[in-house]
């Protein structure tokens, strides 16, 4: 199954959620190797973004150009937004995404430059200025990624979807949970369904989407045409691609084990040292080397090991972790 935004085909319809801190470059590459349908950059404030007049670091960081490739704006200001998406849209991105769904307080926040994030469902007819302002400013696809509403007395999806869809935004992402449940609770698939109802471009499904079985749930429950995977795809940026195989018939991918993996982790290791610097690179990779190492259920002594020593000595223990997992398991 494919979903085809103007030019752009998203195939499978497995999805990569954008998350702050986590889906940089480095690990969504990775997820793109196993075979996703489309990444999404980590959430971008258009104003500072304009402001800053990004260059070659930030372009590298959003992965403009990049195939399977969404960077995903973030703003309260239609001013901005516009000029953000046309910064962009410039660079080469092939597929604009406007947050309307983060529930972080520094976002939704009025104070500063916050109000924005899923404090726009809160205001449907300032949203929808910011999603006109996009959508005229640009010739790429524009996508909307949002929630279920700001709270249980405020479930309004389906009216924004419905607004959104009229403005021209092309595909919309529903996180099953409203604002104010944050990540607590389970994701309600089922109150997806009633935005597919209200619109006919396609609807992604997100939330608790785990690994098939959770999407295949989702999908049922929805109707949706695809799902997007955030948390889950820690330490296991193979689970996009298992999933479009069980669902919609892609190659299954080698998941990889032992030496297989501890190369992969390594892989990782050494982009984002690259990436990022030497100094930053270890701390930010460190948690995905935390998550590697919870899926692959790494002894703790040699967990502390890797988490805590230099350059020098993950290099030299990360083969050791993999490979001591593989044998645990055999045992």
């Amino acid at each position: 199954m494919t979903i085809r935004l103007a030019t752009v085909p998203i195939d499978p319809p497995v999805l990569l959620a954008p998350m702050a801190g986590i889906t940089d470059l480095p690990f969504r590459r990775i997820v793109s190797g196993f075979g996703a349908g489309l990444v999404v950059s980590e959430m971008v404030a258009s104003q500072e973004m304009v402001q800053a007049k990004p260059g070659v670091r930030e372009r590298a960081e959003l992965g403009f150009g990049e195939q399977a490739t969404a960077v995903q704006l973030a703003g309260r200001e239609a001013h901005w937004m516009a000029e953000a998406a046309r910064v962009v849209e410039a660079n080469g991105a092939r597929i604009i995404d406007i947050n309307m769904g983060c529930p972080a307080k520094k976002v939704t926040s009025a104070s500063g430059a916050g109000a924005s994030g899923s404090a726009l469902m809160k205001d449907l007819d300032h949203a929808l200025t910011l999603i006109e302002a996009v959508v005229t400013a640009v010739d790429v696809p524009v996508t909307l990624k949002t929630r279920l509403g700001w709270d249980d007395d405020m479930l309004n999806a389906a009216e924004l979807a419905r607004r959104a869809e009229g403005a021209g935004v092309q595909m919309i992402t529903i996180h099953g949970r409203t604002r104010c449940q944050f990540y607590k609770g389970a994701a309600d698939w089922a109150a997806i369904r009633g935005v597919v109802d209200a619109v006919s471009v396609p609807v992604i499904a997100n939330g608790d989407i785990l690994g098939a079985d959770d999407a295949r749930r989702a999908l049922s429950q929805s109707g949706a045409a695809g799902v997007m995977i955030g948390r889950g795809a820690q330490g296991r940026p193979w689970v996009l691609a298992e999933v479009a195989a069980a669902l919609f018939g892609a190659p299954r991918p080698q998941v990889p084990e032992g030496a297989a993996l501890a190369d992969l982790v390594a892989e990782h290791f050494e982009a984002s040292l690259s990436f990022y610097g030497a100094t930053l690179g270890q701390k930010v990779v460190r948690k995905h080397l935390g998550w590697y190492m919870d899926t692959a259920r790494t002894p703790a002594a040699l967990r502390r090991e890797i988490l805590t020593g230099d350059a020098a000595q993950v290099r030299r223990l990360l083969p050791i972790a993999f490979d001591a997992c593989e044998e645990a398991a055999a045992a």
